[in-house]
């Protein structure tokens, strides 16, 4: 019934279940013998839920949920190794030593899949309530979940040289950033979105990737604070620099890992969560660049 209203009609369930399309309408009418309620009405060839076939359909989603787990556990086990692992990634956590992993990861796994997604903010919490996930690197535990810090990250406020900020020549203030355009990520949740940081400035560009931040950025057209690891070619280059801010020039987001279901880590994510862990102890360190330090004092 689910795949039905999914897909939008009996011939489209049935390919995307890889059934017939009369063993699926045998089994939605057995399915509406049972429950003695019509749950499904046609509208053309459109399959649309009547009321109770909502009701019911709402009442199932957790036993539906439950099913796909088990099913999941199943191929699994009876594999020896998971044939995907879906990964979700805050977009802070730092590129290098993502493919770091990655790449070990495909030479120890190749049967195995990585699904990724980058997100920003609630969309890591997003991607393990909505089941979404096997690993997520998020920089919360939503209530609910286990975790363990992977990383801190920092941020640094920086500005294109000629912006106006740099030509006051003193240490800056809040009230000081209050009247400049701030660029600031856009959270790709959409259940409950949530604002992270300094958002002071009552002007704002609002945009969906670091890298048109740094573009922005870059352009003159605002300030912003960005991961410093990002910004390591730019600040070495001089295209930005770092705002001398009396308080909060850096800031720093913790990352961290978390298993969707900590009970039932396949061998895989388990593997591809391990070597996560192993990169950024390797290197996790060497990634703030001390011309930072320097260029901000």
């Amino acid at each position: 019934m689910q795949a039905i209203v999914e897909h939008g009609g009996y011939a489209q369930a049935a390919e995307a279940l890889h059934r017939s399309q009369s063993s699926l309408s045998y089994m939605m009418g057995r399915l509406q013998q049972q429950v003695g309620v019509e749950v499904l009405a046609l509208e053309g060839r459109k399959a649309r839920l009547t009321e109770n076939g909502k009701v019911l359909l709402a009442e199932a989603a957790q036993l539906l949920d439950e099913a796909w787990r088990l099913e999941r556990l199943a191929q699994s086990l009876s594999r020896g190794r998971e044939p995907e692992v879906r990964l979700v990634v805050d977009m802070a956590f730092p590129t290098p030593l993502l493919l770091r992993a990655l790449k070990r990861f495909t030479a120890a796994a190749e049967q195995t899949r990585v699904q990724m997604s980058e997100v920003v903010l609630s969309g890591a919490d997003e991607a393990l309530l909505q089941q979404k996930a096997d690993i997520v690197i998020g920089t919360r535990i939503p209530s609910g979940f286990l975790g363990d810090l992977l990383i801190d990250v920092e941020f640094t406020a920086v500005a294109a040289p000629e912006h106006p900020l740099h030509g006051l020549g003193r240490a800056l203030t809040t009230d000081d950033l209050k009247g400049h355009m701030q660029v600031v990520l856009r959270d790709s949740g959409t259940l409950k979105p949530r604002d992270d940081g300094w958002l002071g400035a009552p002007r704002r560009w609002t945009v969906s990737s670091m890298e048109t931040s740094m573009a922005m950025l870059g352009a003159g057209l605002g300030f912003a604070w960005l991961p410093t690891h990002l910004l390591r070619r730019e600040l070495d280059a001089g295209n930005l620099l770092p705002l001398p801010l009396d308080k909060g020039r850096t800031r720093r987001v913790p990352l961290y890992l978390i298993f969707a279901t900590p009970n039932d880590v396949g061998p895989a994510t388990r593997q591809l969560a391990d070597l996560l862990v192993e990169v950024v102890a390797e290197g996790g360190a060497s990634l703030a660049p001390a011309s930072v330090a320097d260029a901000a004092g």
